[in-house]
């Protein structure tokens, strides 16, 4: 992998940068739409592309290990071919899910064995069957297993866990080491970074992943219900660790708000599926704060969700013909919706890019973000 760092903030750790795959050339900071299932909710390939302007996408090979099967994405060459994308793919490594899943899993050195949420059925993960899974999806870039510790979280707990998560690291690291990918383009590996809220420990496990010389470096087990503020902390310290030269990956985060500051402590890369999750329950990310698009006060107003923004949805379309599609359950308001909201990610991080690079994005970021995430319930944001 080939990231190139660009420019940086002179008042925080903000940078711009490209990370360049075999898909394609990722400009950064970046915003990775969620696509669980080998899909986007509620949108086409075609709307990721057009409207959306999406660079990269998320897979989860927990899912898609357990529908369609491995079997069958070997089939029909990957994950690109199948969901007919041509643009770069990262997979997590399921370890999320399976944390997710406390009820139905049992942890130990080798692995992790589970129970499919979709029929009971047992199953186990290892370090090494999580890097083969991902070689038959054909990711671009894959993630370690790893386990994600809850909040709050003891500290021997999360003394035991990081360390875990650093023997597997290796095991992962060996193993994309021993196998080549098995379709026509490269694939890269990025290290999860664990520790929960310690500082000991985040340092810990940034040295020992550093030192395995990881193609990134995400920094996981945050945005699990700790503060924002210490999830802030933890990322700024982190990132100390964190060798310039590799991209940085801010696992799950998060809302508009907690992205800017994410970019503002020298993260790269952001996925969470907060845009498409809000857009198909009515709530709008806007540039003066989100929108219960359900509100009887769209009900006669015929100005664009956001005027400010670009988007097909907010081209065409009004707050009241978006409030009728909703209230008349009509599947076009989950398809407008979710374009307007991931158009509007993919605009906050293209303009924290530009602002990085004239200089101006520290004071932007701190004019803005108590702006966007204002609660909007009647037209008179304005």
């Amino acid at each position: 992998m080939i990231f190139k760092q660009q420019h940086k903030d002179p008042q925080s750790k903000a940078r711009t940068g490209t990370v360049t795959t075999d898909h394609g050339v990722i400009e950064t900071p970046v915003f990775m739409p969620v696509g669980t299932q080998g899909t986007v909710k509620a949108v086409t390939q075609e709307d990721l592309v057009n409207k959306v302007k999406a660079r990269i996408i998320l897979g989860n090979t927990y899912h898609l290990y357990l529908r369609p099967g491995t079997g069958i994405l070997e089939k029909a060459g990957g994950l690109h071919k199948f969901m007919n994308w041509e643009k770069p793919i990262l997979t997590d490594s399921g370890g999320f899910q399976v944390y997710s899943l406390s009820e139905l899993r049992k942890m130990s050195e080798e692995g992790v064995k589970f129970k499919s949420h979709l029929d009971g059925s047992e199953h186990f993960f290892t370090p090494e069957s999580v890097i083969n899974i991902e070689r038959s999806i054909g990711s671009d870039i894959m993630m370690v297993l790893d386990e994600c510790t809850p909040y709050p979280c003891e500290y021997e707990y999360a003394v035991n866990s990081t360390d875990l998560t650093t023997r597997w690291a290796l095991r992962n690291k060996e193993e994309f080491e021993r196998t080549k990918p098995l379709y026509d383009h490269k694939q890269f590996l990025f290290g999860i970074i664990q520790g929960s809220v310690y500082k000991d420990l985040r340092e810990k496990s940034a040295r020992a992943l550093g030192d395995m010389d990881f193609d990134g470096y995400a920094v996981g087990g945050l945005a699990v219900g700790e503060p924002a503020e210490t999830m802030y902390e933890m990322v700024d310290f982190t990132t100390d660790f964190i060798p310039e030269e590799k991209p940085r990956y801010l696992m799950g985060v998060g809302r508009p708000e907690n992205i800017l500051e994410g970019i503002a402590r020298g993260i790269d890369m952001f996925d969470c599926v907060m845009p498409t999750r809000n857009a198909r329950n009515a709530y709008l990310f806007t540039s003066k704060g989100y929108i219960p698009m359900r509100n009887a006060s769209w009900k006669e107003d015929f100005t664009p969700v956001d005027k400010n923004c670009d988007c097909y949805t907010c081209q065409n379309f009004t707050r009241a013909y978006l409030r009728h599609l909703f209230t008349a359950n009509e599947i076009l308001a989950l398809q407008l919706s979710t374009i307007h909201n991931l158009r509007f990610y993919m605009n906050l991080v293209d303009t924290a890019r530009e602002k990085i690079e004239s200089g101006e994005f520290f004071e932007w970021k701190n004019k803005i973000v108590n702006i966007i995430s204002k609660n909007i319930n009647n037209n008179t944001e304005d």
